[in-house]
């Protein structure tokens, strides 16, 4: 799952977004309203979770734009306005849901995986292709019923890989689905990445791997 952090304070910007990476969520934190906008126009996200309060405007008013453009990703304001005038406002304006602060990260992050639930029928959750079984909800990975420990960039590239089987990703179009930058011929960070994949989705009786090299592109998941 990638998440759009918007928010202004560093120490809850930064304990939100430490805690996410470590259950293996995508998470880019931004600071402004301008900041996430450009962030919205460039990325697609499931979830943003969304402070009111911003440095050069006001985030119902993202939201606001947000849905006038008919944006479907699902937004969890984190506020501190805790008036139960504000969570309506927030909600008539097209949230899906409403956390104040001071919270816990573990009751953001089961809403989290809540909003994901609700949304399951328009989304699908669990991944498979020829004995790998990824849950997007639970972050679970398993290869012929084995669970599988990967992490947070290897369950990205391995959702990118089961989102588009059997195409040719090229190396360029994993760097910037996974790193969100283009991607340096000259490095070969997404070659070491596949490579570590390749390694924990294998067969020994099998003697071509899943993921296969196409020479002077990329790879693709067979």
């Amino acid at each position: 799952m990638k998440i759009l952090l918007v928010e202004d304070d560093r120490k809850i910007g930064q304990f939100v977004k430490k805690g996410l990476e470590e259950v293996s969520y995508a998470a880019v934190w931004v600071k402004t309203a301008q900041e996430a906008r450009e962030a919205v126009s460039q990325n697609q996200f499931d979830v943003i979770i969304l402070d009111i309060g911003l440095p050069d405007g006001n985030g119902l008013q993202l939201l606001t734009d947000w849905r006038e453009k008919k944006m479907a990703t699902q937004v969890l304001i984190l506020s501190a306005r805790h008036e139960v005038d504000d969570k309506i406002a927030g909600l008539n304006l097209g949230a899906d849901d409403y956390l104040t602060k001071p919270f816990s990260f573990g009751e953001l992050l089961a809403r989290l995986r809540s909003l994901v639930r609700r949304h399951a029928g328009q989304k699908k959750t669990v991944l498979e292709h020829r004995g790998i079984r990824l849950d997007l909800l639970t972050r679970e990975v398993s290869f012929d019923h084995v669970p599988v420990q990967l992490t947070q960039r290897e369950f990205a590239l391995l959702e990118l890989f089961l989102h588009h089987p059997s195409r040719v990703l090229t190396r360029t179009q994993i760097a910037e689905k996974i790193w969100d930058c283009h991607f340096d011929m000259e490095t070969n960070l997404v070659d070491v990445y596949v490579a570590k994949l390749r390694g924990k989705l294998r067969r020994d009786h099998e003697p071509e791997p899943l993921i296969q090299s196409v020479r002077g592109v990329g790879y693709k998941l067979v």
